[in-house]
């Protein structure tokens, strides 16, 4: 299933959702114009590689920076189209009534500090990987998580891609969102991995982080399983 978009008002623009979106498009646009050899060099050099994160990997390039810098880079990295245009349509459908929740500074803290929790669910579970990951879908499942405790009565519309028609219908946020986050939990667990693919562990690491800090990062009137952000 795939959402189009939720029935939920905001009460401001969601500015810090429009600049993550912007940053994302400009980044990726930029990762293209370095050719397919340079597209692949800068996601080696700036993705987040679980080795380097826990001090297992010693730098090999002399532009490759610092471990913790990977952790804000490769949220703003994609590895292709279609990656990306995934991301930032979840990120477009809800990302802005999470900011709505919360002051625009700490909403910008509570997407980044999700998408480094996300890094180290991966990490933490390919240690010794020199396999770079790059995407923003670490940090937007914090937003999808955080979405899940504030509105989950809000309606999404979905399409239900099947073989001959695409069918329309509204799901509730809590069913949507949660049963994305368990087979997120599940793909983790059952799938192996040797750091490379669908990072499904950033997913579902990202996902829990945003539950854990919206109860802190929200506004004090923003009340938690709500349906409109009033």
């Amino acid at each position: 299933m795939i959402p189009l978009r939720d029935h939920n008002p905001t009460l401001r623009r969601p500015i810090i959702t429009y600049l993550l979106l912007i940053s994302c498009v400009t980044v990726f646009l930029w990762q293209v114009s370095l050719g397919e050899s340079g597209f692949r060099l800068a996601i080696e050099l700036l993705g987040a590689r679980p080795a380097a994160l826990f001090g297992l990997e010693v730098p090999h390039h002399p532009a490759m920076p610092p471990a913790w810098v990977t952790l804000f880079t490769s949220m703003f990295m994609h590895g292709g189209w279609l990656h990306l245009l995934m991301n930032m349509l979840f990120l477009h459908i809800f990302a802005n009534n999470v900011e709505d929740s919360m002051t625009r500074p700490r909403f910008l803290l509570f997407y980044l500090l999700c998408g480094i929790a996300a890094a180290y669910a991966h990490a933490a579970l390919n240690p010794a990987s020199p396999i770079p990951m790059v995407g923003a879908s670490g940090a937007i499942s914090g937003v999808l998580g955080a979405y899940l405790l504030l509105y989950p009565r809000s309606r999404i519309l979905v399409v239900v891609p099947l073989i001959i028609i695409w069918p329309l219908l509204y799901l509730p946020a809590g069913l949507l969102l949660g049963a994305w986050f368990i087979l997120q939990l599940v793909q983790s667990v059952a799938l192996p991995s040797d750091g490379g693919g669908v990072a499904f562990a950033a997913h579902a690491g990202g996902f829990i982080a945003g539950m854990a800090l919206v109860p802190l990062f929200k506004r004090r009137n923003a009340r938690l399983f709500n349906v409109w952000n009033r």
